[in-house]
């Protein structure tokens, strides 16, 4: 019985926070379902009229990245005032993200309509929570139709895969996926590169992988449970925009974004591993991590 009871708690301080936000999750479903009845509503669940309910669940998430994990948000003014696609390191749960649309929103009213894999969109009793925060699939059409509306779109192109098999060496899955850069071209909209510092310390994934890597490449399911939910440091850093350039091809705007150049404090840099070189301690280290929570000077 006590090795039991020991094993159950285990098992529990692993899961625990990430279980607490799926939680969360839904509790913001819940809310959005009672806010809906009440006011009768039938709008688009992207218009304005549900701006007063997201600025309630952007609030929460927002209070929450402040007291766990003492949540900062940098380089904001580098998102333009028009359409854009945001392109970002995915970590094991995605709630870096989470916290970033939730401040974005609470600093500049603005929504970032987000490109989810298919399987996001099967979870039961999410449908109206994903509506409203502008969770779309990444079809080329939903992702031209939004930019074309002057929303900012983001989009992982690990996914989940890098989700899953990246680990604290925060290296780079996109694989062979250039989708994003032909819709950036198509809609002629700059690509911003964004990461989150210390995403990986704070939630991971079981070192173990061959079985579930080759169960996730067969289904394209997630079968691999996080763990972890310490209350790490996280930063996120908004890099500078690689503009829309006319004479550039797919494949050299993805070099660009991915292995090639881009400006970025006036030096040339390579975007989205540019930032995790530039603000991440690679391989990452989890005490680093917790004792930034008291580091004064990088505020």
């Amino acid at each position: 019985v006590i090795i039991g009871s020991l094993t159950i708690s285990g098992i529990l301080v692993f899961f625990i926070v990430p279980l607490t936000i799926v939680f969360f999750i839904y509790l913001s479903n819940i809310l959005l379902l009672i806010y809906q009845r009440n006011n009768e509503l039938k709008a688009d669940p992207l218009s304005d009229v549900w701006n007063s309910v997201r600025k309630t669940i952007a609030s929460f998430w927002d209070i929450y990245a402040r007291i766990w994990h003492g949540y900062e948000l940098h380089g904001v003014e580098n998102l333009p005032e028009g359409p854009g696609i945001l392109v970002y390191y995915h970590g094991a749960i995605p709630i870096d993200y989470l916290y970033f649309l939730s401040r974005l929103f609470l600093w500049k009213k603005r929504l970032c309509l987000s490109v989810a894999d298919h399987f996001v969109f099967r979870l039961p009793g999410l449908k109206l929570l994903l509506a409203v925060t502008g969770v779309i699939p990444g079809t080329r059409e939903e992702c031209l139709v939004a930019l074309k509306n002057g929303y900012l779109v983001s989009i992982s192109p690990g996914g989940v895969r890098e989700a899953l098999f990246s680990d604290e060496s925060y290296q780079l899955m996109w694989g062979n996926r250039k989708g994003f850069a032909q819709v950036a071209l198509e809609a002629k909209v700059p690509i911003i590169p964004m990461y989150t510092q210390n995403v990986r310390e704070g939630y991971r994934m079981f070192k173990e992988r061959r079985f579930f890597r080759q169960l996730y490449e067969s289904t394209r399911l997630p079968f691999t449970p996080p763990y972890g939910g310490l209350p790490v440091k996280f930063r996120t850093y908004i890099g500078k925009p690689i503009p829309y350039d006319p004479n550039i091809t797919t494949e050299e705007l993805v070099e660009k974004v991915c292995k090639g150049k881009f400006l970025f404090s006036f030096q040339t840099k390579t975007a989205v591993q540019a930032l995790i070189s530039k603000h991440q301690t690679i391989p990452g280290n989890i005490w680093k991590a917790l004792l930034e929570r008291f580091d004064k000077r990088r505020k």
